[in-house]
């Protein structure tokens, strides 16, 4: 069993540039946003715009706080809000959100 305490969780850029990301954990240890095999990570999206693509990786989002987002991915749009589901989608299909009323804080498994 591993503690993971938030000092010790590793702030960086998004693989875009757009913004910022909380790694919680990653495996393995030390991987880069290109090498992981999976991890967890928080994010806070404060401006609409396009998602990091990660080829080869699936992702599991969900909306920690905040109104919520409208997200594209490939064809289907569909809006995500702190009580829906968590939605699973594929890392490198291009993916766009658009912050439905503020800043949002999510959560990602990949």
């Amino acid at each position: 069993m591993q503690v993971l305490r938030a000092s010790d969780y590793r702030r960086m850029p998004w693989k875009n540039g757009g913004g910022e990301t909380t790694e919680m954990i990653v495996s393995p240890p030390g991987a880069g946003l290109d090498t992981f095999d999976w991890r967890i990570s928080m994010a806070r999206v404060a401006s609409d715009g396009p998602f990091s693509v990660f080829p080869g990786i699936d992702r599991t989002l969900t909306i920690l706080d905040g109104a919520g987002i409208r997200i594209a991915v490939a064809d289907k749009t569909q809006s995500l809000t702190v009580a829906s589901a968590p939605l699973a989608f594929p890392g490198d299909v291009p993916t766009e959100a658009w912050l439905l009323d503020g800043p949002v804080t999510d959560f990602n498994v990949m």
